[in-house]
């Protein structure tokens, strides 16, 4: 009878044990979730100009921050630093709407870089923020020295220094507010507020200057666009009366099939084409040679906390080798995005890495549809830390059976740019009993040649100077400070101090130069028009003068040509009159004039004839006896 009783209440313990595990790992898993969820997005360096340094925020063996050569490609996260040289330029994509273009000798930190958030810190230079698009309630913010620029509207914003301290804000489109630790104030578009200094409570508002904020809108366009741009943007009134002219959401094709929250992938239009692949819907393909497979053109790098990270060097190589899926469909490659109504998660690199039976020797995969990836950071010690129960090796790979699909070099070419020569072939047979993994730090060699190719590739010495100054100089946010498990402390390690509440509730003391501006803009357009009516009718009077001057040399010409017919008349009659023809000559000696007969007008005569009329010949006598016409030839008296 006991046992009858404790059976039940036995049963009640296991089911509630059962359902306590259950939901233990319900929970396990959500948390797991939640942690890849938590994971920062990465922001795409899509192009750079001149010498461009880079930097993780990880010190070196020294103590000393290192500083790399960026490349394009290359991505940009939370607690990544960037800064151009010296007649440089760089541009990042946040997402596939909102970019920012630096000018040279201008640093800009990743501060947070997630959904709904984007943190920056400028310490030097200027910068053009290109903002196509922002949910509800996001945050896009620039911290400063001087305090925090939040854009509140999609717009295009230039934010920077001048000679002594000063933060200018130029709204060129959108509206944009500013806190500080003097308070706050808002900038509406065509407006320019100048933060006078760090503690100051006064702040500058004016008016832009539209000649040179349509120069301004013109240089970043050119710029963003070298393929599309066709210069309309040169008239800012133009600008702002059809601002999104060149919003790659309204051009490109590929935002039909692509999530606008992924980075780059308006490239992909310029270089390849969208086609439907039967059940796997609509697909790129890239315009590129026969025999082309994925992940063979670029190198591999190490990025904290990611760990290896593929950098490709091919221009539109950003979104296809860091989201989705890649197919192989009648020896054609195909790339298969995530949908446009998702939220994809970034990834280091879609690949299983291959282990061969020689240890000097690694392979790599693109992953194919229905593969699964397991999301990971590494800690300091670059041990992983995976925010899901994927496998990360595999039981299967849906490209493993392609031939060519598997990528394989030696080991100690690890972390530079893949040669073609140096690619080695695999015998299919050879992969059929390979255990792939989704870690590569899971393999002895590669972990090696990975934790010591770290640290120190293309390193760039910044002057001391500039070092110090981007190292040490503070910055205000508005907004918390986004903590994340593997970047702790980033706001102390990378200077940003949040302003005081008290701060958020006070006004700037605004000094109001709008008006000034309106009047010396509206007196630089009067002078400017001034100046083309000048310049207008000085063109007229030179085209004036220029057609008379042509007009006189035309006449010239022709009083030359017309006394050079009359000299060659002239000419050609004393010739015909000096060597008539010989018939006439012949008819002349022949016939006798009648005596006394006058011949034509006696002024016109030839000499010889008017001797002749005042000395008749005799009756019967022939004219000239003999000798040629006009000639002084005697006549014989009567």
């Amino acid at each position: 009878m006991n046992r009858i009783k404790l059976w039940p209440h036995g049963t009640v313990v296991a089911v509630v044990v059962a359902l306590g595990a259950g939901l233990g790992v319900y929970l396990w898993m959500n948390h797991q979730t939640a942690s890849a969820e938590s994971l920062p997005y990465a922001a795409r360096i899509q192009r750079v100009d001149g010498e461009v340094a880079f930097s993780d925020n990880r010190a070196g063996a020294d103590g000393s921050q290192d500083w790399t050569a960026a490349t394009a490609n290359q991505p940009f996260s939370e607690g990544d630093r960037i800064y151009t040289r010296d007649n440089s330029r760089t541009s990042i994509a946040f997402s596939g709407r909102n970019f920012a273009r630096l000018d040279p000798n201008t640093s800009l930190d990743c501060v947070s870089l997630g959904d709904r958030r984007t943190q920056l810190a400028l310490r030097d230079g200027s910068a053009m923020f290109d903002v196509g698009y922002l949910q509800p309630n996001e945050i896009f913010e620039v911290a400063t020295p001087n305090g925090a620029i939040n854009f509140d509207q999609p717009g295009l914003y230039n934010v920077g220094f001048d000679r002594n301290g000063g933060v200018l804000v130029s709204v060129l489109n959108g509206l944009a507010s500013v806190i500080g630790p003097g308070g706050s104030s808002q900038i509406n578009k065509g407006e320019m507020l100048t933060l006078l200094s760090q503690v100051a409570s006064e702040v500058a508002l004016s008016r832009l200057n539209r000649q040179y904020a349509g120069r301004q809108v013109d240089d970043y366009y050119r710029y963003q666009y070298p393929n599309s741009y066709d210069g309309r943007y040169s008239n800012y009134d133009a600008y702002l009366s059809d601002p999104y002219y060149y919003d790659p959401y309204e051009r490109s094709t590929s935002y039909r099939y692509v999530s606008s929250n992924i980075p780059g992938f308006y490239d992909l239009d310029y270089y390849g084409d969208w086609q439907n692949v039967g059940s796997y819907g609509y697909a790129w393909r890239p315009r590129v040679d026969a025999g082309w497979v994925p992940y063979q053109q670029g190198q591999w790098v190490t990025s904290y906390p990611y760990g290896p990270t593929w950098v490709s060097s091919e221009p539109w190589g950003y979104a296809p080798y860091h989201y989705g899926r890649w197919v192989n469909v009648g020896n054609q490659w195909y790339w298969i995005p995530d949908g446009v109504n998702t939220t994809p998660a970034y990834a280091p690199a879609l690949v299983a890495f291959v282990p061969l039976d020689n240890a000097n020797q690694i392979g790599w995969v693109p992953l194919g549809p229905g593969d699964n990836y397991a999301p990971r950071y590494y800690d300091e010690n670059w041990q992983p830390r995976y925010l899901s129960q994927t496998s990360v090796s595999p039981a299967r790979l849906f490209n493993l059976a392609i031939p060519g699909a598997v990528t394989v070099v030696p080991v100690d070419a690890w972390g530079r740019a893949i040669n073609p020569r140096s690619v080695r072939t695999v015998d299919q047979q050879r992969l059929v009993l390979v255990r792939s993994t989704l870690d590569p730090l899971t393999l002895t060699p590669l972990r090696n040649a990975v934790i010591h190719s770290a640290w120190g590739r293309g390193k760039i010495d910044l002057p001391p100077g500039i070092a110090k100054k981007l190292r040490d100089t503070p910055v205000f946010v508005g907004g918390d400070i986004r903590e994340s498990p593997f970047r702790r402390d980033l706001g102390k390690s990378m200077r940003v101090e949040r302003v005081s509440d008290n701060a958020r509730n006070q006004k700037f003391k605004v000094k109001d130069e709008r008006d000034e501006s309106r009047e010396a803009d509206n007196g630089r357009k009067q002078e400017g028009d001034r100046k083309q009516e000048a310049d207008a009718k000085r063109e007229v009077d030179r085209q004036s003068a220029e057609a008379a001057r042509t007009s006189k040399e035309a006449q010239r010409q022709t009083r030359q040509v017309e006394q050079q017919q009359r000299k060659n008349t002239r000419a050609q009659e004393k010739t015909t009159r000096a060597q008539g023809p010989p018939q006439e000559k012949a008819q002349r000696k022949g016939q006798p004039q009648a005596q006394g007969e006058r011949v034509g007008n006696p002024k016109h005569q030839p000499q010889g004839a008017a001797k002749q009329e005042r000395k008749p010949k005799a009756p019967g006598q022939p004219d000239g006896q003999g000798k040629g016409e006009g000639g002084k030839g005697k006549g014989k008296k009567p």
